[in-house]
């Protein structure tokens, strides 16, 4: 095994010695090279634009050209690449926006199935390094390396770079990897270089890192949470650690305790390979079907109960709500919406599959309901403060609360006026 003070060449995988710029075997510039490479275990892995990468790497012709992966003039931007986003694309822009910006992109429909493949093999791929594997999406996912080094005779950087270069050369794509020793920081130094970007963050380095990081830097710090802040002062992550955590929690309730740990580089989530499941579900079918929209709308509810139990029981949140219909001649309606965030909370459950029905609530008789969550990740990542909508923070309070006095004294001490019979 190279010497623990060598770094590696990102190309050819040869160590290169402390203080050399270029690789000795191949002269390449691409050196890793940093004081903690050999001590770090937890790995971010991102797939780059995903599925324009995959899309360019299916059509040749398209290399060198602007990428939008989207729904048409009406519809909104999935992902684009990096031509693309230099030119000012973005994900989520109206495909109106994004032409404007782009005049001269290609736009291609969203192949899922084709992403679905790629991403398995992906993810394949890692889980032959680690079993802990914690995907958070089609194309990205945690990485536990702890106790890896010795079933596979290298440190886990020199790992993650075998897989990095195995991807790009099995699979047709790039991803990039952050290395740290939490997960939060594992994921921030992912996005640092993309594309092509293998970052490190060290524990030696990783306060003064932070602090002159802006606030937006931490998970669930979206724009309208940016605003409040920074109407506070609270403009950078060295401004949060002015301030301790009982006091940041008494103003911005979890969120506020999110800030003060992860500001201060705390993290003690563990990697969870969620295993074979994808998703957690629950369904009913009626006694009789049910064509009237009211008595559908009532149906629902016990659902994502059942639904929100299991994931808190699991300590697993979804970002992908769906609707299951099936009619009484036994044909199959699926409806998805994808939340900014992930979530665990029965009542967000329950707002988001609720405009799915009402939809779907034609006077056609329905034999069958169900309610799902994908997407799965980690439960602490659930939920964060919306400040746009005061409404759903006293929502998500109030279910918190009934959780506990359920816990204490049993499943029907307390009830919501909507999961009682008529």
């Amino acid at each position: 095994m190279a010497d623990a003070t060598n770094g590696y060449c990102r190309d050819c995988l040869e160590p290169v010695p402390q203080g050399k710029k270029r690789c000795p075997a191949c002269r390449r510039p691409r050196v890793l090279h940093h004081p903690e490479l050999h001590k770090l275990n937890i790995a971010h892995l991102d797939c780059d634009a995903f599925y324009a990468a995959v899309e360019k790497r299916d059509n040749p012709e398209l290399k060198d050209k602007p990428v939008i992966i989207g729904g048409g003039k009406r519809g909104v931007v999935s992902t684009a690449c990096y031509i693309a986003r230099i030119r000012g694309v973005g994900s989520a822009m109206p495909m109106f926006k994004a032409l404007k910006a782009c005049p001269d992109a290609v736009v291609v429909k969203p192949n899922m199935e084709k992403y679905a493949k790629a991403g398995g093999e992906v993810r394949a791929m890692m889980r032959e390094l680690t079993p802990l594997v914690e995907p958070l999406s089609i194309d990205e996912a945690f990485m536990d390396m702890s106790g890896t080094q010795r079933l596979h005779h290298a440190p886990p950087a020199l790992s993650m770079l075998r897989l990095v270069n195995r991807i790009e050369k099995e699979i047709g794509i790039t991803v990039s990897v952050g290395l740290s020793f939490n997960k939060f920081l594992a994921k921030v130094a992912s996005d640092l270089n993309k594309p092509r970007g293998f970052s490190i963050i060290g524990e030696d380095e990783a306060m003064e890192f932070l602090g002159d990081k802006p606030v937006s830097i931490i998970w669930g710090v979206g724009k309208a949470f940016n605003a409040k802040l920074k109407k506070d002062g609270i403009t950078l992550v060295r401004h949060i650690r002015q301030y301790d955590e009982s006091t940041l929690t008494a103003r911005y309730g979890t969120m506020g305790r999110r800030l003060w740990q992860l500001s201060n580089c705390q993290d003690s989530r563990r990697i969870k390979s969620h295993g074979a499941a994808k998703s957690i579900s629950a369904e009913t079918t009626f006694f009789d079907d049910i064509t009237d929209a009211a008595e559908l709308k009532r149906k629902l509810w016990p659902l994502c109960e059942r639904v929100a139990k299991r994931a808190k029981k699991a300590e697993i949140a979804g970002k992908t709500i769906t609707l299951k219909l099936k009619t009484a001649d036994f044909k199959s309606r699926t409806r998805s919406q994808t939340l900014p965030n992930p979530t665990l909370l029965a009542d967000v459950l329950y707002q988001t599959a609720l405009p799915l029905l009402e939809r779907e609530s034609d006077g056609t008789a329905f034999r069958l309901m169900g309610v799902g969550m994908s997407a799965l990740t980690d439960a602490d990542l659930a939920d964060p403060a919306d400040l746009l909508d005061p409404g759903a923070t006293r929502r998500a309070d109030a279910e918190r609360a009934m959780d506990s006095v359920r816990a204490k004294f049993g499943e029907d001490a307390i009830k919501k006026g909507r999961g009682l019979r008529r």
